[in-house]
């Protein structure tokens, strides 16, 4: 099993362009625009929205570090690109002990008064709303961390508390009720007023937008820029997804489903999620033969780069959106297999099989199979 890099490791804990932990990669000037990530895809629509918009050197960028190796050294990988377009970045140890928040907060606190804009990844994040609930800032991006935008902004619309769409409702535990104000400031700070504006730059498509509410289309134009077009070869690539380890979808019916597609596609690679289980992975390389591979990178730049197969098979996921942006006009196909209902587990949220429908019927540019038989 391989990484897309090359030869090394795929379970490697850092990618070869880690720096050391809580080294910043760049210095960090005061700027107008600053931007909180927390995962590697988010990091690359800050790079969309920044070629879009024109941020030029006012923009920095905040990391707050996952502690996840595949999340930390794909966020690495991706910020030194950032630096190569010239903006700042600077790596935050958000999550290195019991006094890291705090301690985050406090050296925040002066980039967070003197900003113009803050652009943000996920509205979902306790980190991130504890940081708004510090802004006096006039203007707000929310750039897309996946298909929970969509949810996002459904929410919004409603008026309802923010919650992820494969968060069980019912009641309540103790964190939650001890953050629900630090939760409830950040739901102000997010909905648009006369003294603030609010920006939703997405390649998701988002319905009933709240009044002053600005949604700018993501088409990732700066990714076709930069990288590609990418070599393209006969046979097909299977996207993964972390649907098991979110408790969405049961392991034994998800490996089946690998396995059918595989085989009537004539897959060869499988690019694994970076949340995915390495003992899941290797089940899924004994059970299909699959080549695993980690990327290096988020995948709309490991595809644009190449070399890709002519199909790229997906369960519903960010990539069924985001894929055929990526890869206009390259002839590559991306075809998605719905989750049927029987895959879910018992403890699943009751909106996941909605939403995850939803996420598949509202994709453009993308081949819709059959639905797979049930295993016996």
């Amino acid at each position: 099993m391989t990484g897309a890099g090359g030869g090394s490791s795929p379970y490697q804990s850092e990618t070869a362009a880690s720096a050391p932990a809580g080294v910043p990669l760049s210095d960090t000037p005061a700027a107008p625009t600053i931007a909180f990530v927390e995962s590697p895809v988010q990091l690359l629509n800050v790079l969309e929205w920044a070629h879009l918009s024109r941020a030029g050197d006012a923009l920095t960028v905040v990391v707050l570090s996952p502690t996840d190796p595949m999340s930390r050294g794909q966020l690495r990988r991706v910020a030194e690109l950032a630096r190569d377009e010239g903006f700042t970045v600077r790596w935050q140890e958000a999550r290195g002990g019991a006094g890291a928040p705090l301690r985050t907060v406090r050296e925040l606190a002066p980039l967070l008064r003197k900003a113009d804009r803050v652009v943000i990844g996920d509205p979902f994040s306790r980190y991130v709303q504890l940081l708004l609930a510090l802004v006096p800032t006039k203007e707000l991006t929310v750039v897309d961390d996946g298909t929970a935008t969509m949810e996002f902004v459904g929410q919004l619309a409603r008026g309802e508390r923010l919650v992820r769409w494969h968060r069980r409702g019912g009641a309540r535990g103790p964190r939650e009720l001890v953050l629900a104000p630090v939760t409830a400031a950040a739901r102000r700070r997010l909905t648009p007023s006369a003294a603030r504006a609010v920006e939703v730059f997405t390649s998701m498509p988002v319905e009933g937008v709240p009044h002053g509410i600005t949604v700018t289309a993501n088409t990732f134009a700066w990714t076709r820029a930069t990288f590609g077009p990418p070599r393209i070869t006969t046979g097909a690539d299977m996207v993964g997804t972390s649907l098991v380890e979110t408790g969405v979808v049961d392991a034994d019916l998800y490996t089946e489903a690998v396995i059918s597609l595989a085989r009537t596609h004539g897959a060869t690679r499988y690019f694994a999620h970076r949340r995915e289980n390495v003992d899941k992975l290797h089940q899924l390389h004994i059970a299909t033969g699959l080549e695993i591979v980690r990327p290096d990178l988020p995948l709309e730049l490991i595809a644009r780069r190449g070399p890709i197969g002519r199909t790229v098979l997906s369960f519903p996921s960010t990539v069924v959106h985001t894929l055929p942006l990526a890869l206009a006009g390259t002839g590559v196909r991306v075809a998605v297999c719905d989750i049927a209902p029987e895959w879910l587990k018992e403890t699943a949220s009751p909106r996941a099989q909605g939403f995850l429908s939803g996420v598949t019927g509202t994709a453009r540019d993308v081949h819709r199979l059959p639905r797979l038989p049930s295993p016996a």
